[in-house]
C-alpha cells in the first residue's frame, strides 16, 4: 500500500542516512521500524501496573548472588581482628 506522511525535514535525514549506512532502502526502513513499534508491548496493558512500575522486580534474577555477597559481608563482620581481641 503506498501513502503519504509528512515528517520534520531533520528527522527524514537521519532516517535516510540510518537506511543507508544499514544499506536498506526507506521503504525496509520505515516497514521495520514500525514493525518494532508495534511489537513493543506497553507495560501498562501487559502488568496492569502504572508505568512508573516497570522496573521493580527486574534485578529478581540476581536475588542469589545479592545473598551470596551479603553472606561474604557478614562473615567478614563477623571475623575479630587481633588488636581488637581482649
Amino acid at each position: 500500500m503506498k501513502t503519504t506522511i509528512e515528517l520534520p525535514d531533520p528527522l527524514f535525514r537521519r532516517a535516510k542516512s540510518k537506511a543507508a549506512e544499514s544499506g536498506m532502502t526507506m521503504k525496509q526502513f520505515f516497514t521495520e521500524a514500525i514493525q518494532d513499534k508495534l511489537a513493543r508491548k506497553s507495560p501498562d496493558s501487559t502488568t496492569g501496573h502504572p508505568a512508573w512500575m516497570q522496573g521493580f522486580g527486574k534485578l529478581r534474577r540476581l536475588r542469589k548472588e545479592t545473598q551470596r555477597v551479603q553472606q561474604a559481608i557478614d562473615h567478614e563482620f563477623d571475623v575479630v581482628e587481633p588488636e581488637d581481641r581482649l
